[in-house]
């Protein structure tokens, strides 16, 4: 019976030993388990406690955006008030060039909403060549309701396009001011690098333009103003939820001019479609009154950011209006030169009021006849009648008496061959001839037969229309020179408390009174009875001036110069200095009409009428007209 119970192929199992082994794994598992409960543990507080700062900020930087808000630019205004340059909001189309595939593709699908024409996809491609690919690029600006609705109904379909509002800086007076008030533009890379070096990228964060020119850009720091800081709650899709705070940004300063606006387009008017330049300045301070070149350009064309064709226009134009002729433009002074040689004559000793010479029509140097423009000459001349008659030969022989050094000595002492130090950018020094500069230059020595033509404003000579003119105002307020200023105040856009510039008086030429007294009659003799007079005939007051022809291609000996043999753009410079009233100037100008032949023709009546405006308020009704016959004059 046992044996039955007994099964050999069966294997006893050892309970014992199975539970043994059962605890040893189970303790494992567990201390396995805690093992990794305590690693677990010990990466929550690491990331919770110890990184607790870094990854609050990441999450708060998920949340909040912080938003820069582009300040205000500041007001430009003339003299009475008169707006020149102020700002306004608008809505503007713009593409993420970087988070595009097929750029043009996208804006082919844009223009089937919005309405891109040809010129907004050639600013759109000058501005892709200049910027970066995750820079917000402006495809349309000045979106109407319409088409932003339609956008909006539209916008999953177009990644990387949004609308955003902008501030945009728009010049009411266009053209006419171009040349002193400049423009803005966008902030291309040099700009970005200076901005950088100049550790101003804080205050140019939320910023796309920039001053580019004139006063634009030489108060950039002032105009610009402070940026704001939004910080704003937004959701996992990027949209904003709730402002959370806001610091406002400071509005740029605002300029008041000493310009006077009125009579800017009064000298606008008086060109008419001539080219030239002019510059007027009041005497006591050094401001500027009217800054004139002609022609210009509309400035909001580059606020935008200019399309290729409209620049190619501007650029390969015959007329240059990119030229800013009264700050850039250097000519030759012509006779508007002779009143400086007359003073350089008197503070050297080499000639007195009285002295008289004769002037047979020619001066004789070197085997060479200098012709002076009256056939015939002018007889018998002393120092009044030689700039009364503008007498080429009495100021041929001057010239060769004091010679190059003397003269290149005198001149530096009216502001000729230096910058004035206006506050506009781009000024040239124009040309003041002398033995070193020769040499420098030209590696060549100075021959005294050049000096002949260096006294009548020829030669080397080369000047800018404002350096005349601040000659002509330093002679008009008796010797004492003014930098020139175009602002009058700096104008705080909050407080509108106001910072006067005030004049700087510039080193004063060390001349008796009595010099200048006899060259500041002679000319009230020029606008008397001299080479201004039929333009000057019945004004209701007394002025000076001095008429001035400057030739543009030289002639050979013998020849005759005959203007209507030449081709318009070759012909002679036609220019201009004066002041007014005559015994307490208020205005002192000095006017170039580019190929505009005698200094009476053209640059003179263009001063009568801005004189006319600014003693006895005659706005004119037409351009300045032509004074015929003006070559005997």
């Amino acid at each position: 019976m046992s044996e039955l119970l007994v099964n050999p192929g069966v294997e006893m199992r050892n309970a014992p030993l199975e539970i043994h082994h059962f605890r040893w794994r189970l303790v494992v598992a567990t201390g396995f388990v805690l093992a990794m409960f305590a690693l677990l543990f010990g990466r929550f507080f690491y990331l919770q406690v110890v990184q607790y700062e870094h990854f609050h900020t990441l999450a708060e930087a998920n949340r909040i955006s912080i938003l820069p808000i582009a300040p205000n630019r500041g007001i430009i205004a003339d003299r009475n008030g008169i707006v020149l340059a102020h700002n306004y909001s608008a809505y503007t189309l713009e593409i993420t060039p970087g988070k595009v595939r097929d750029l043009d593709a996208l804006i082919d699908e844009l223009s089937t909403l919005i309405e891109i024409a040809p010129k907004d996809r050639r600013r759109f491609r000058k501005l892709l060549e200049e910027s970066r690919n995750f820079e917000s690029l402006p495809i349309r600006t000045r979106l109407s309701d319409e088409e932003i609705a339609r956008f909006a109904a539209n916008r999953y379909r177009f990644p990387g396009v949004e609308i955003n509002a902008r501030p945009f800086r728009h010049y009411p007076q266009g053209e006419m001011f171009s040349h002193v008030i400049g423009h803005i533009g966008r902030i291309n890379q040099r700009e970005l690098d200076q901005i950088e070096a100049d550790n101003m990228m804080a205050t140019y964060r939320g910023t796309t333009h920039i001053g580019k020119l004139g006063l634009e850009q030489s108060y950039e720091s002032l105009l610009h103003g402070t940026t704001g800081v939004e910080k704003v709650e937004v959701d996992s899709g990027g949209r904003a939820v709730r402002t959370l705070s806001r610091t406002p940004p400071e509005s740029g300063d605002n300029l008041v001019l000493k310009l006077d606006a009125r009579l800017q387009e009064v000298v606008n008017k008086a060109f008419g479609e001539r080219r030239g330049a002019l510059v007027a300045i009041e005497p006591e301070t050094g401001g500027v009154l009217a800054f004139v070149s002609k022609p210009g350009f509309d400035p909001n064309l580059f606020v935008d950011g200019i399309d290729t064709q409209s620049w190619n226009e501007l650029n390969t134009s015959p007329d240059r209006p990119m030229i800013n002729r009264a700050l850039a433009g250097t000519y030759p002074p012509g006779s508007t030169f002779k009143p400086f040689m007359a003073l350089a004559a008197l503070f050297y000793g080499k000639r007195t009021p009285q002295q008289v010479i004769q002037d047979p029509g020619y001066f004789m140097f070197g085997g060479r006849q200098f012709r002076d423009s009256r056939p015939g000459g002018h007889g018998q001349v002393d120092m009044h009648k030689s700039i009364v008659v503008s007498s080429d030969v009495y100021y041929y022989m001057l010239a060769n008496d004091l010679g190059i050094d003397a003269i290149s000595r005198f001149m530096p002492l009216f502001g000729f061959g230096s910058r004035t130090g206006i506050d506009l950018p781009g000024e040239s020094a124009g040309i003041l001839p002398s033995q070193e500069w020769k040499m420098r230059r030209f590696k060549q020595k100075w021959y005294a037969g050049e000096t002949i033509s260096v006294g009548i404003g020829q030669g080397y000579n080369s000047y800018t229309p404002l350096q005349l003119a601040v000659a002509t105002a330093t002679l008009a307020n008796d010797g004492v020179m003014f930098r020139p200023h175009i602002v009058d105040f700096i104008e705080n856009a909050r407080s509108r408390e106001r910072t006067k510039i005030e004049p700087r008086p510039l080193p004063t030429p060390d001349l008796k009174p009595e010099y200048i007294a006899v060259v500041k009659q002679a000319m009230i003799g020029v606008n008397r009875e001299g080479t201004g007079a039929r333009v000057f005939a019945g004004a209701g007051y007394t002025s000076a001036g001095k008429t001035g022809t400057a030739q543009v291609v030289g002639i050979k000996q013998g020849e005759k110069y005959v203007e209507s043999r030449v081709q318009e753009r070759y012909r002679d410079h036609s220019l201009f200095i004066a002041f007014a009233p005559a015994d307490k100037p208020t205005i002192a100008l000095a006017v170039i009409v580019e190929n505009g032949g005698f200094g009476a023709r053209a640059a003179a009546p263009i001063a009568r009428q801005v004189f006319d405006y600014y003693l006895l308020g005659k706005k004119p009704a037409q351009p300045a007209p032509e004074v015929e016959d003006a070559s005997a004059y």
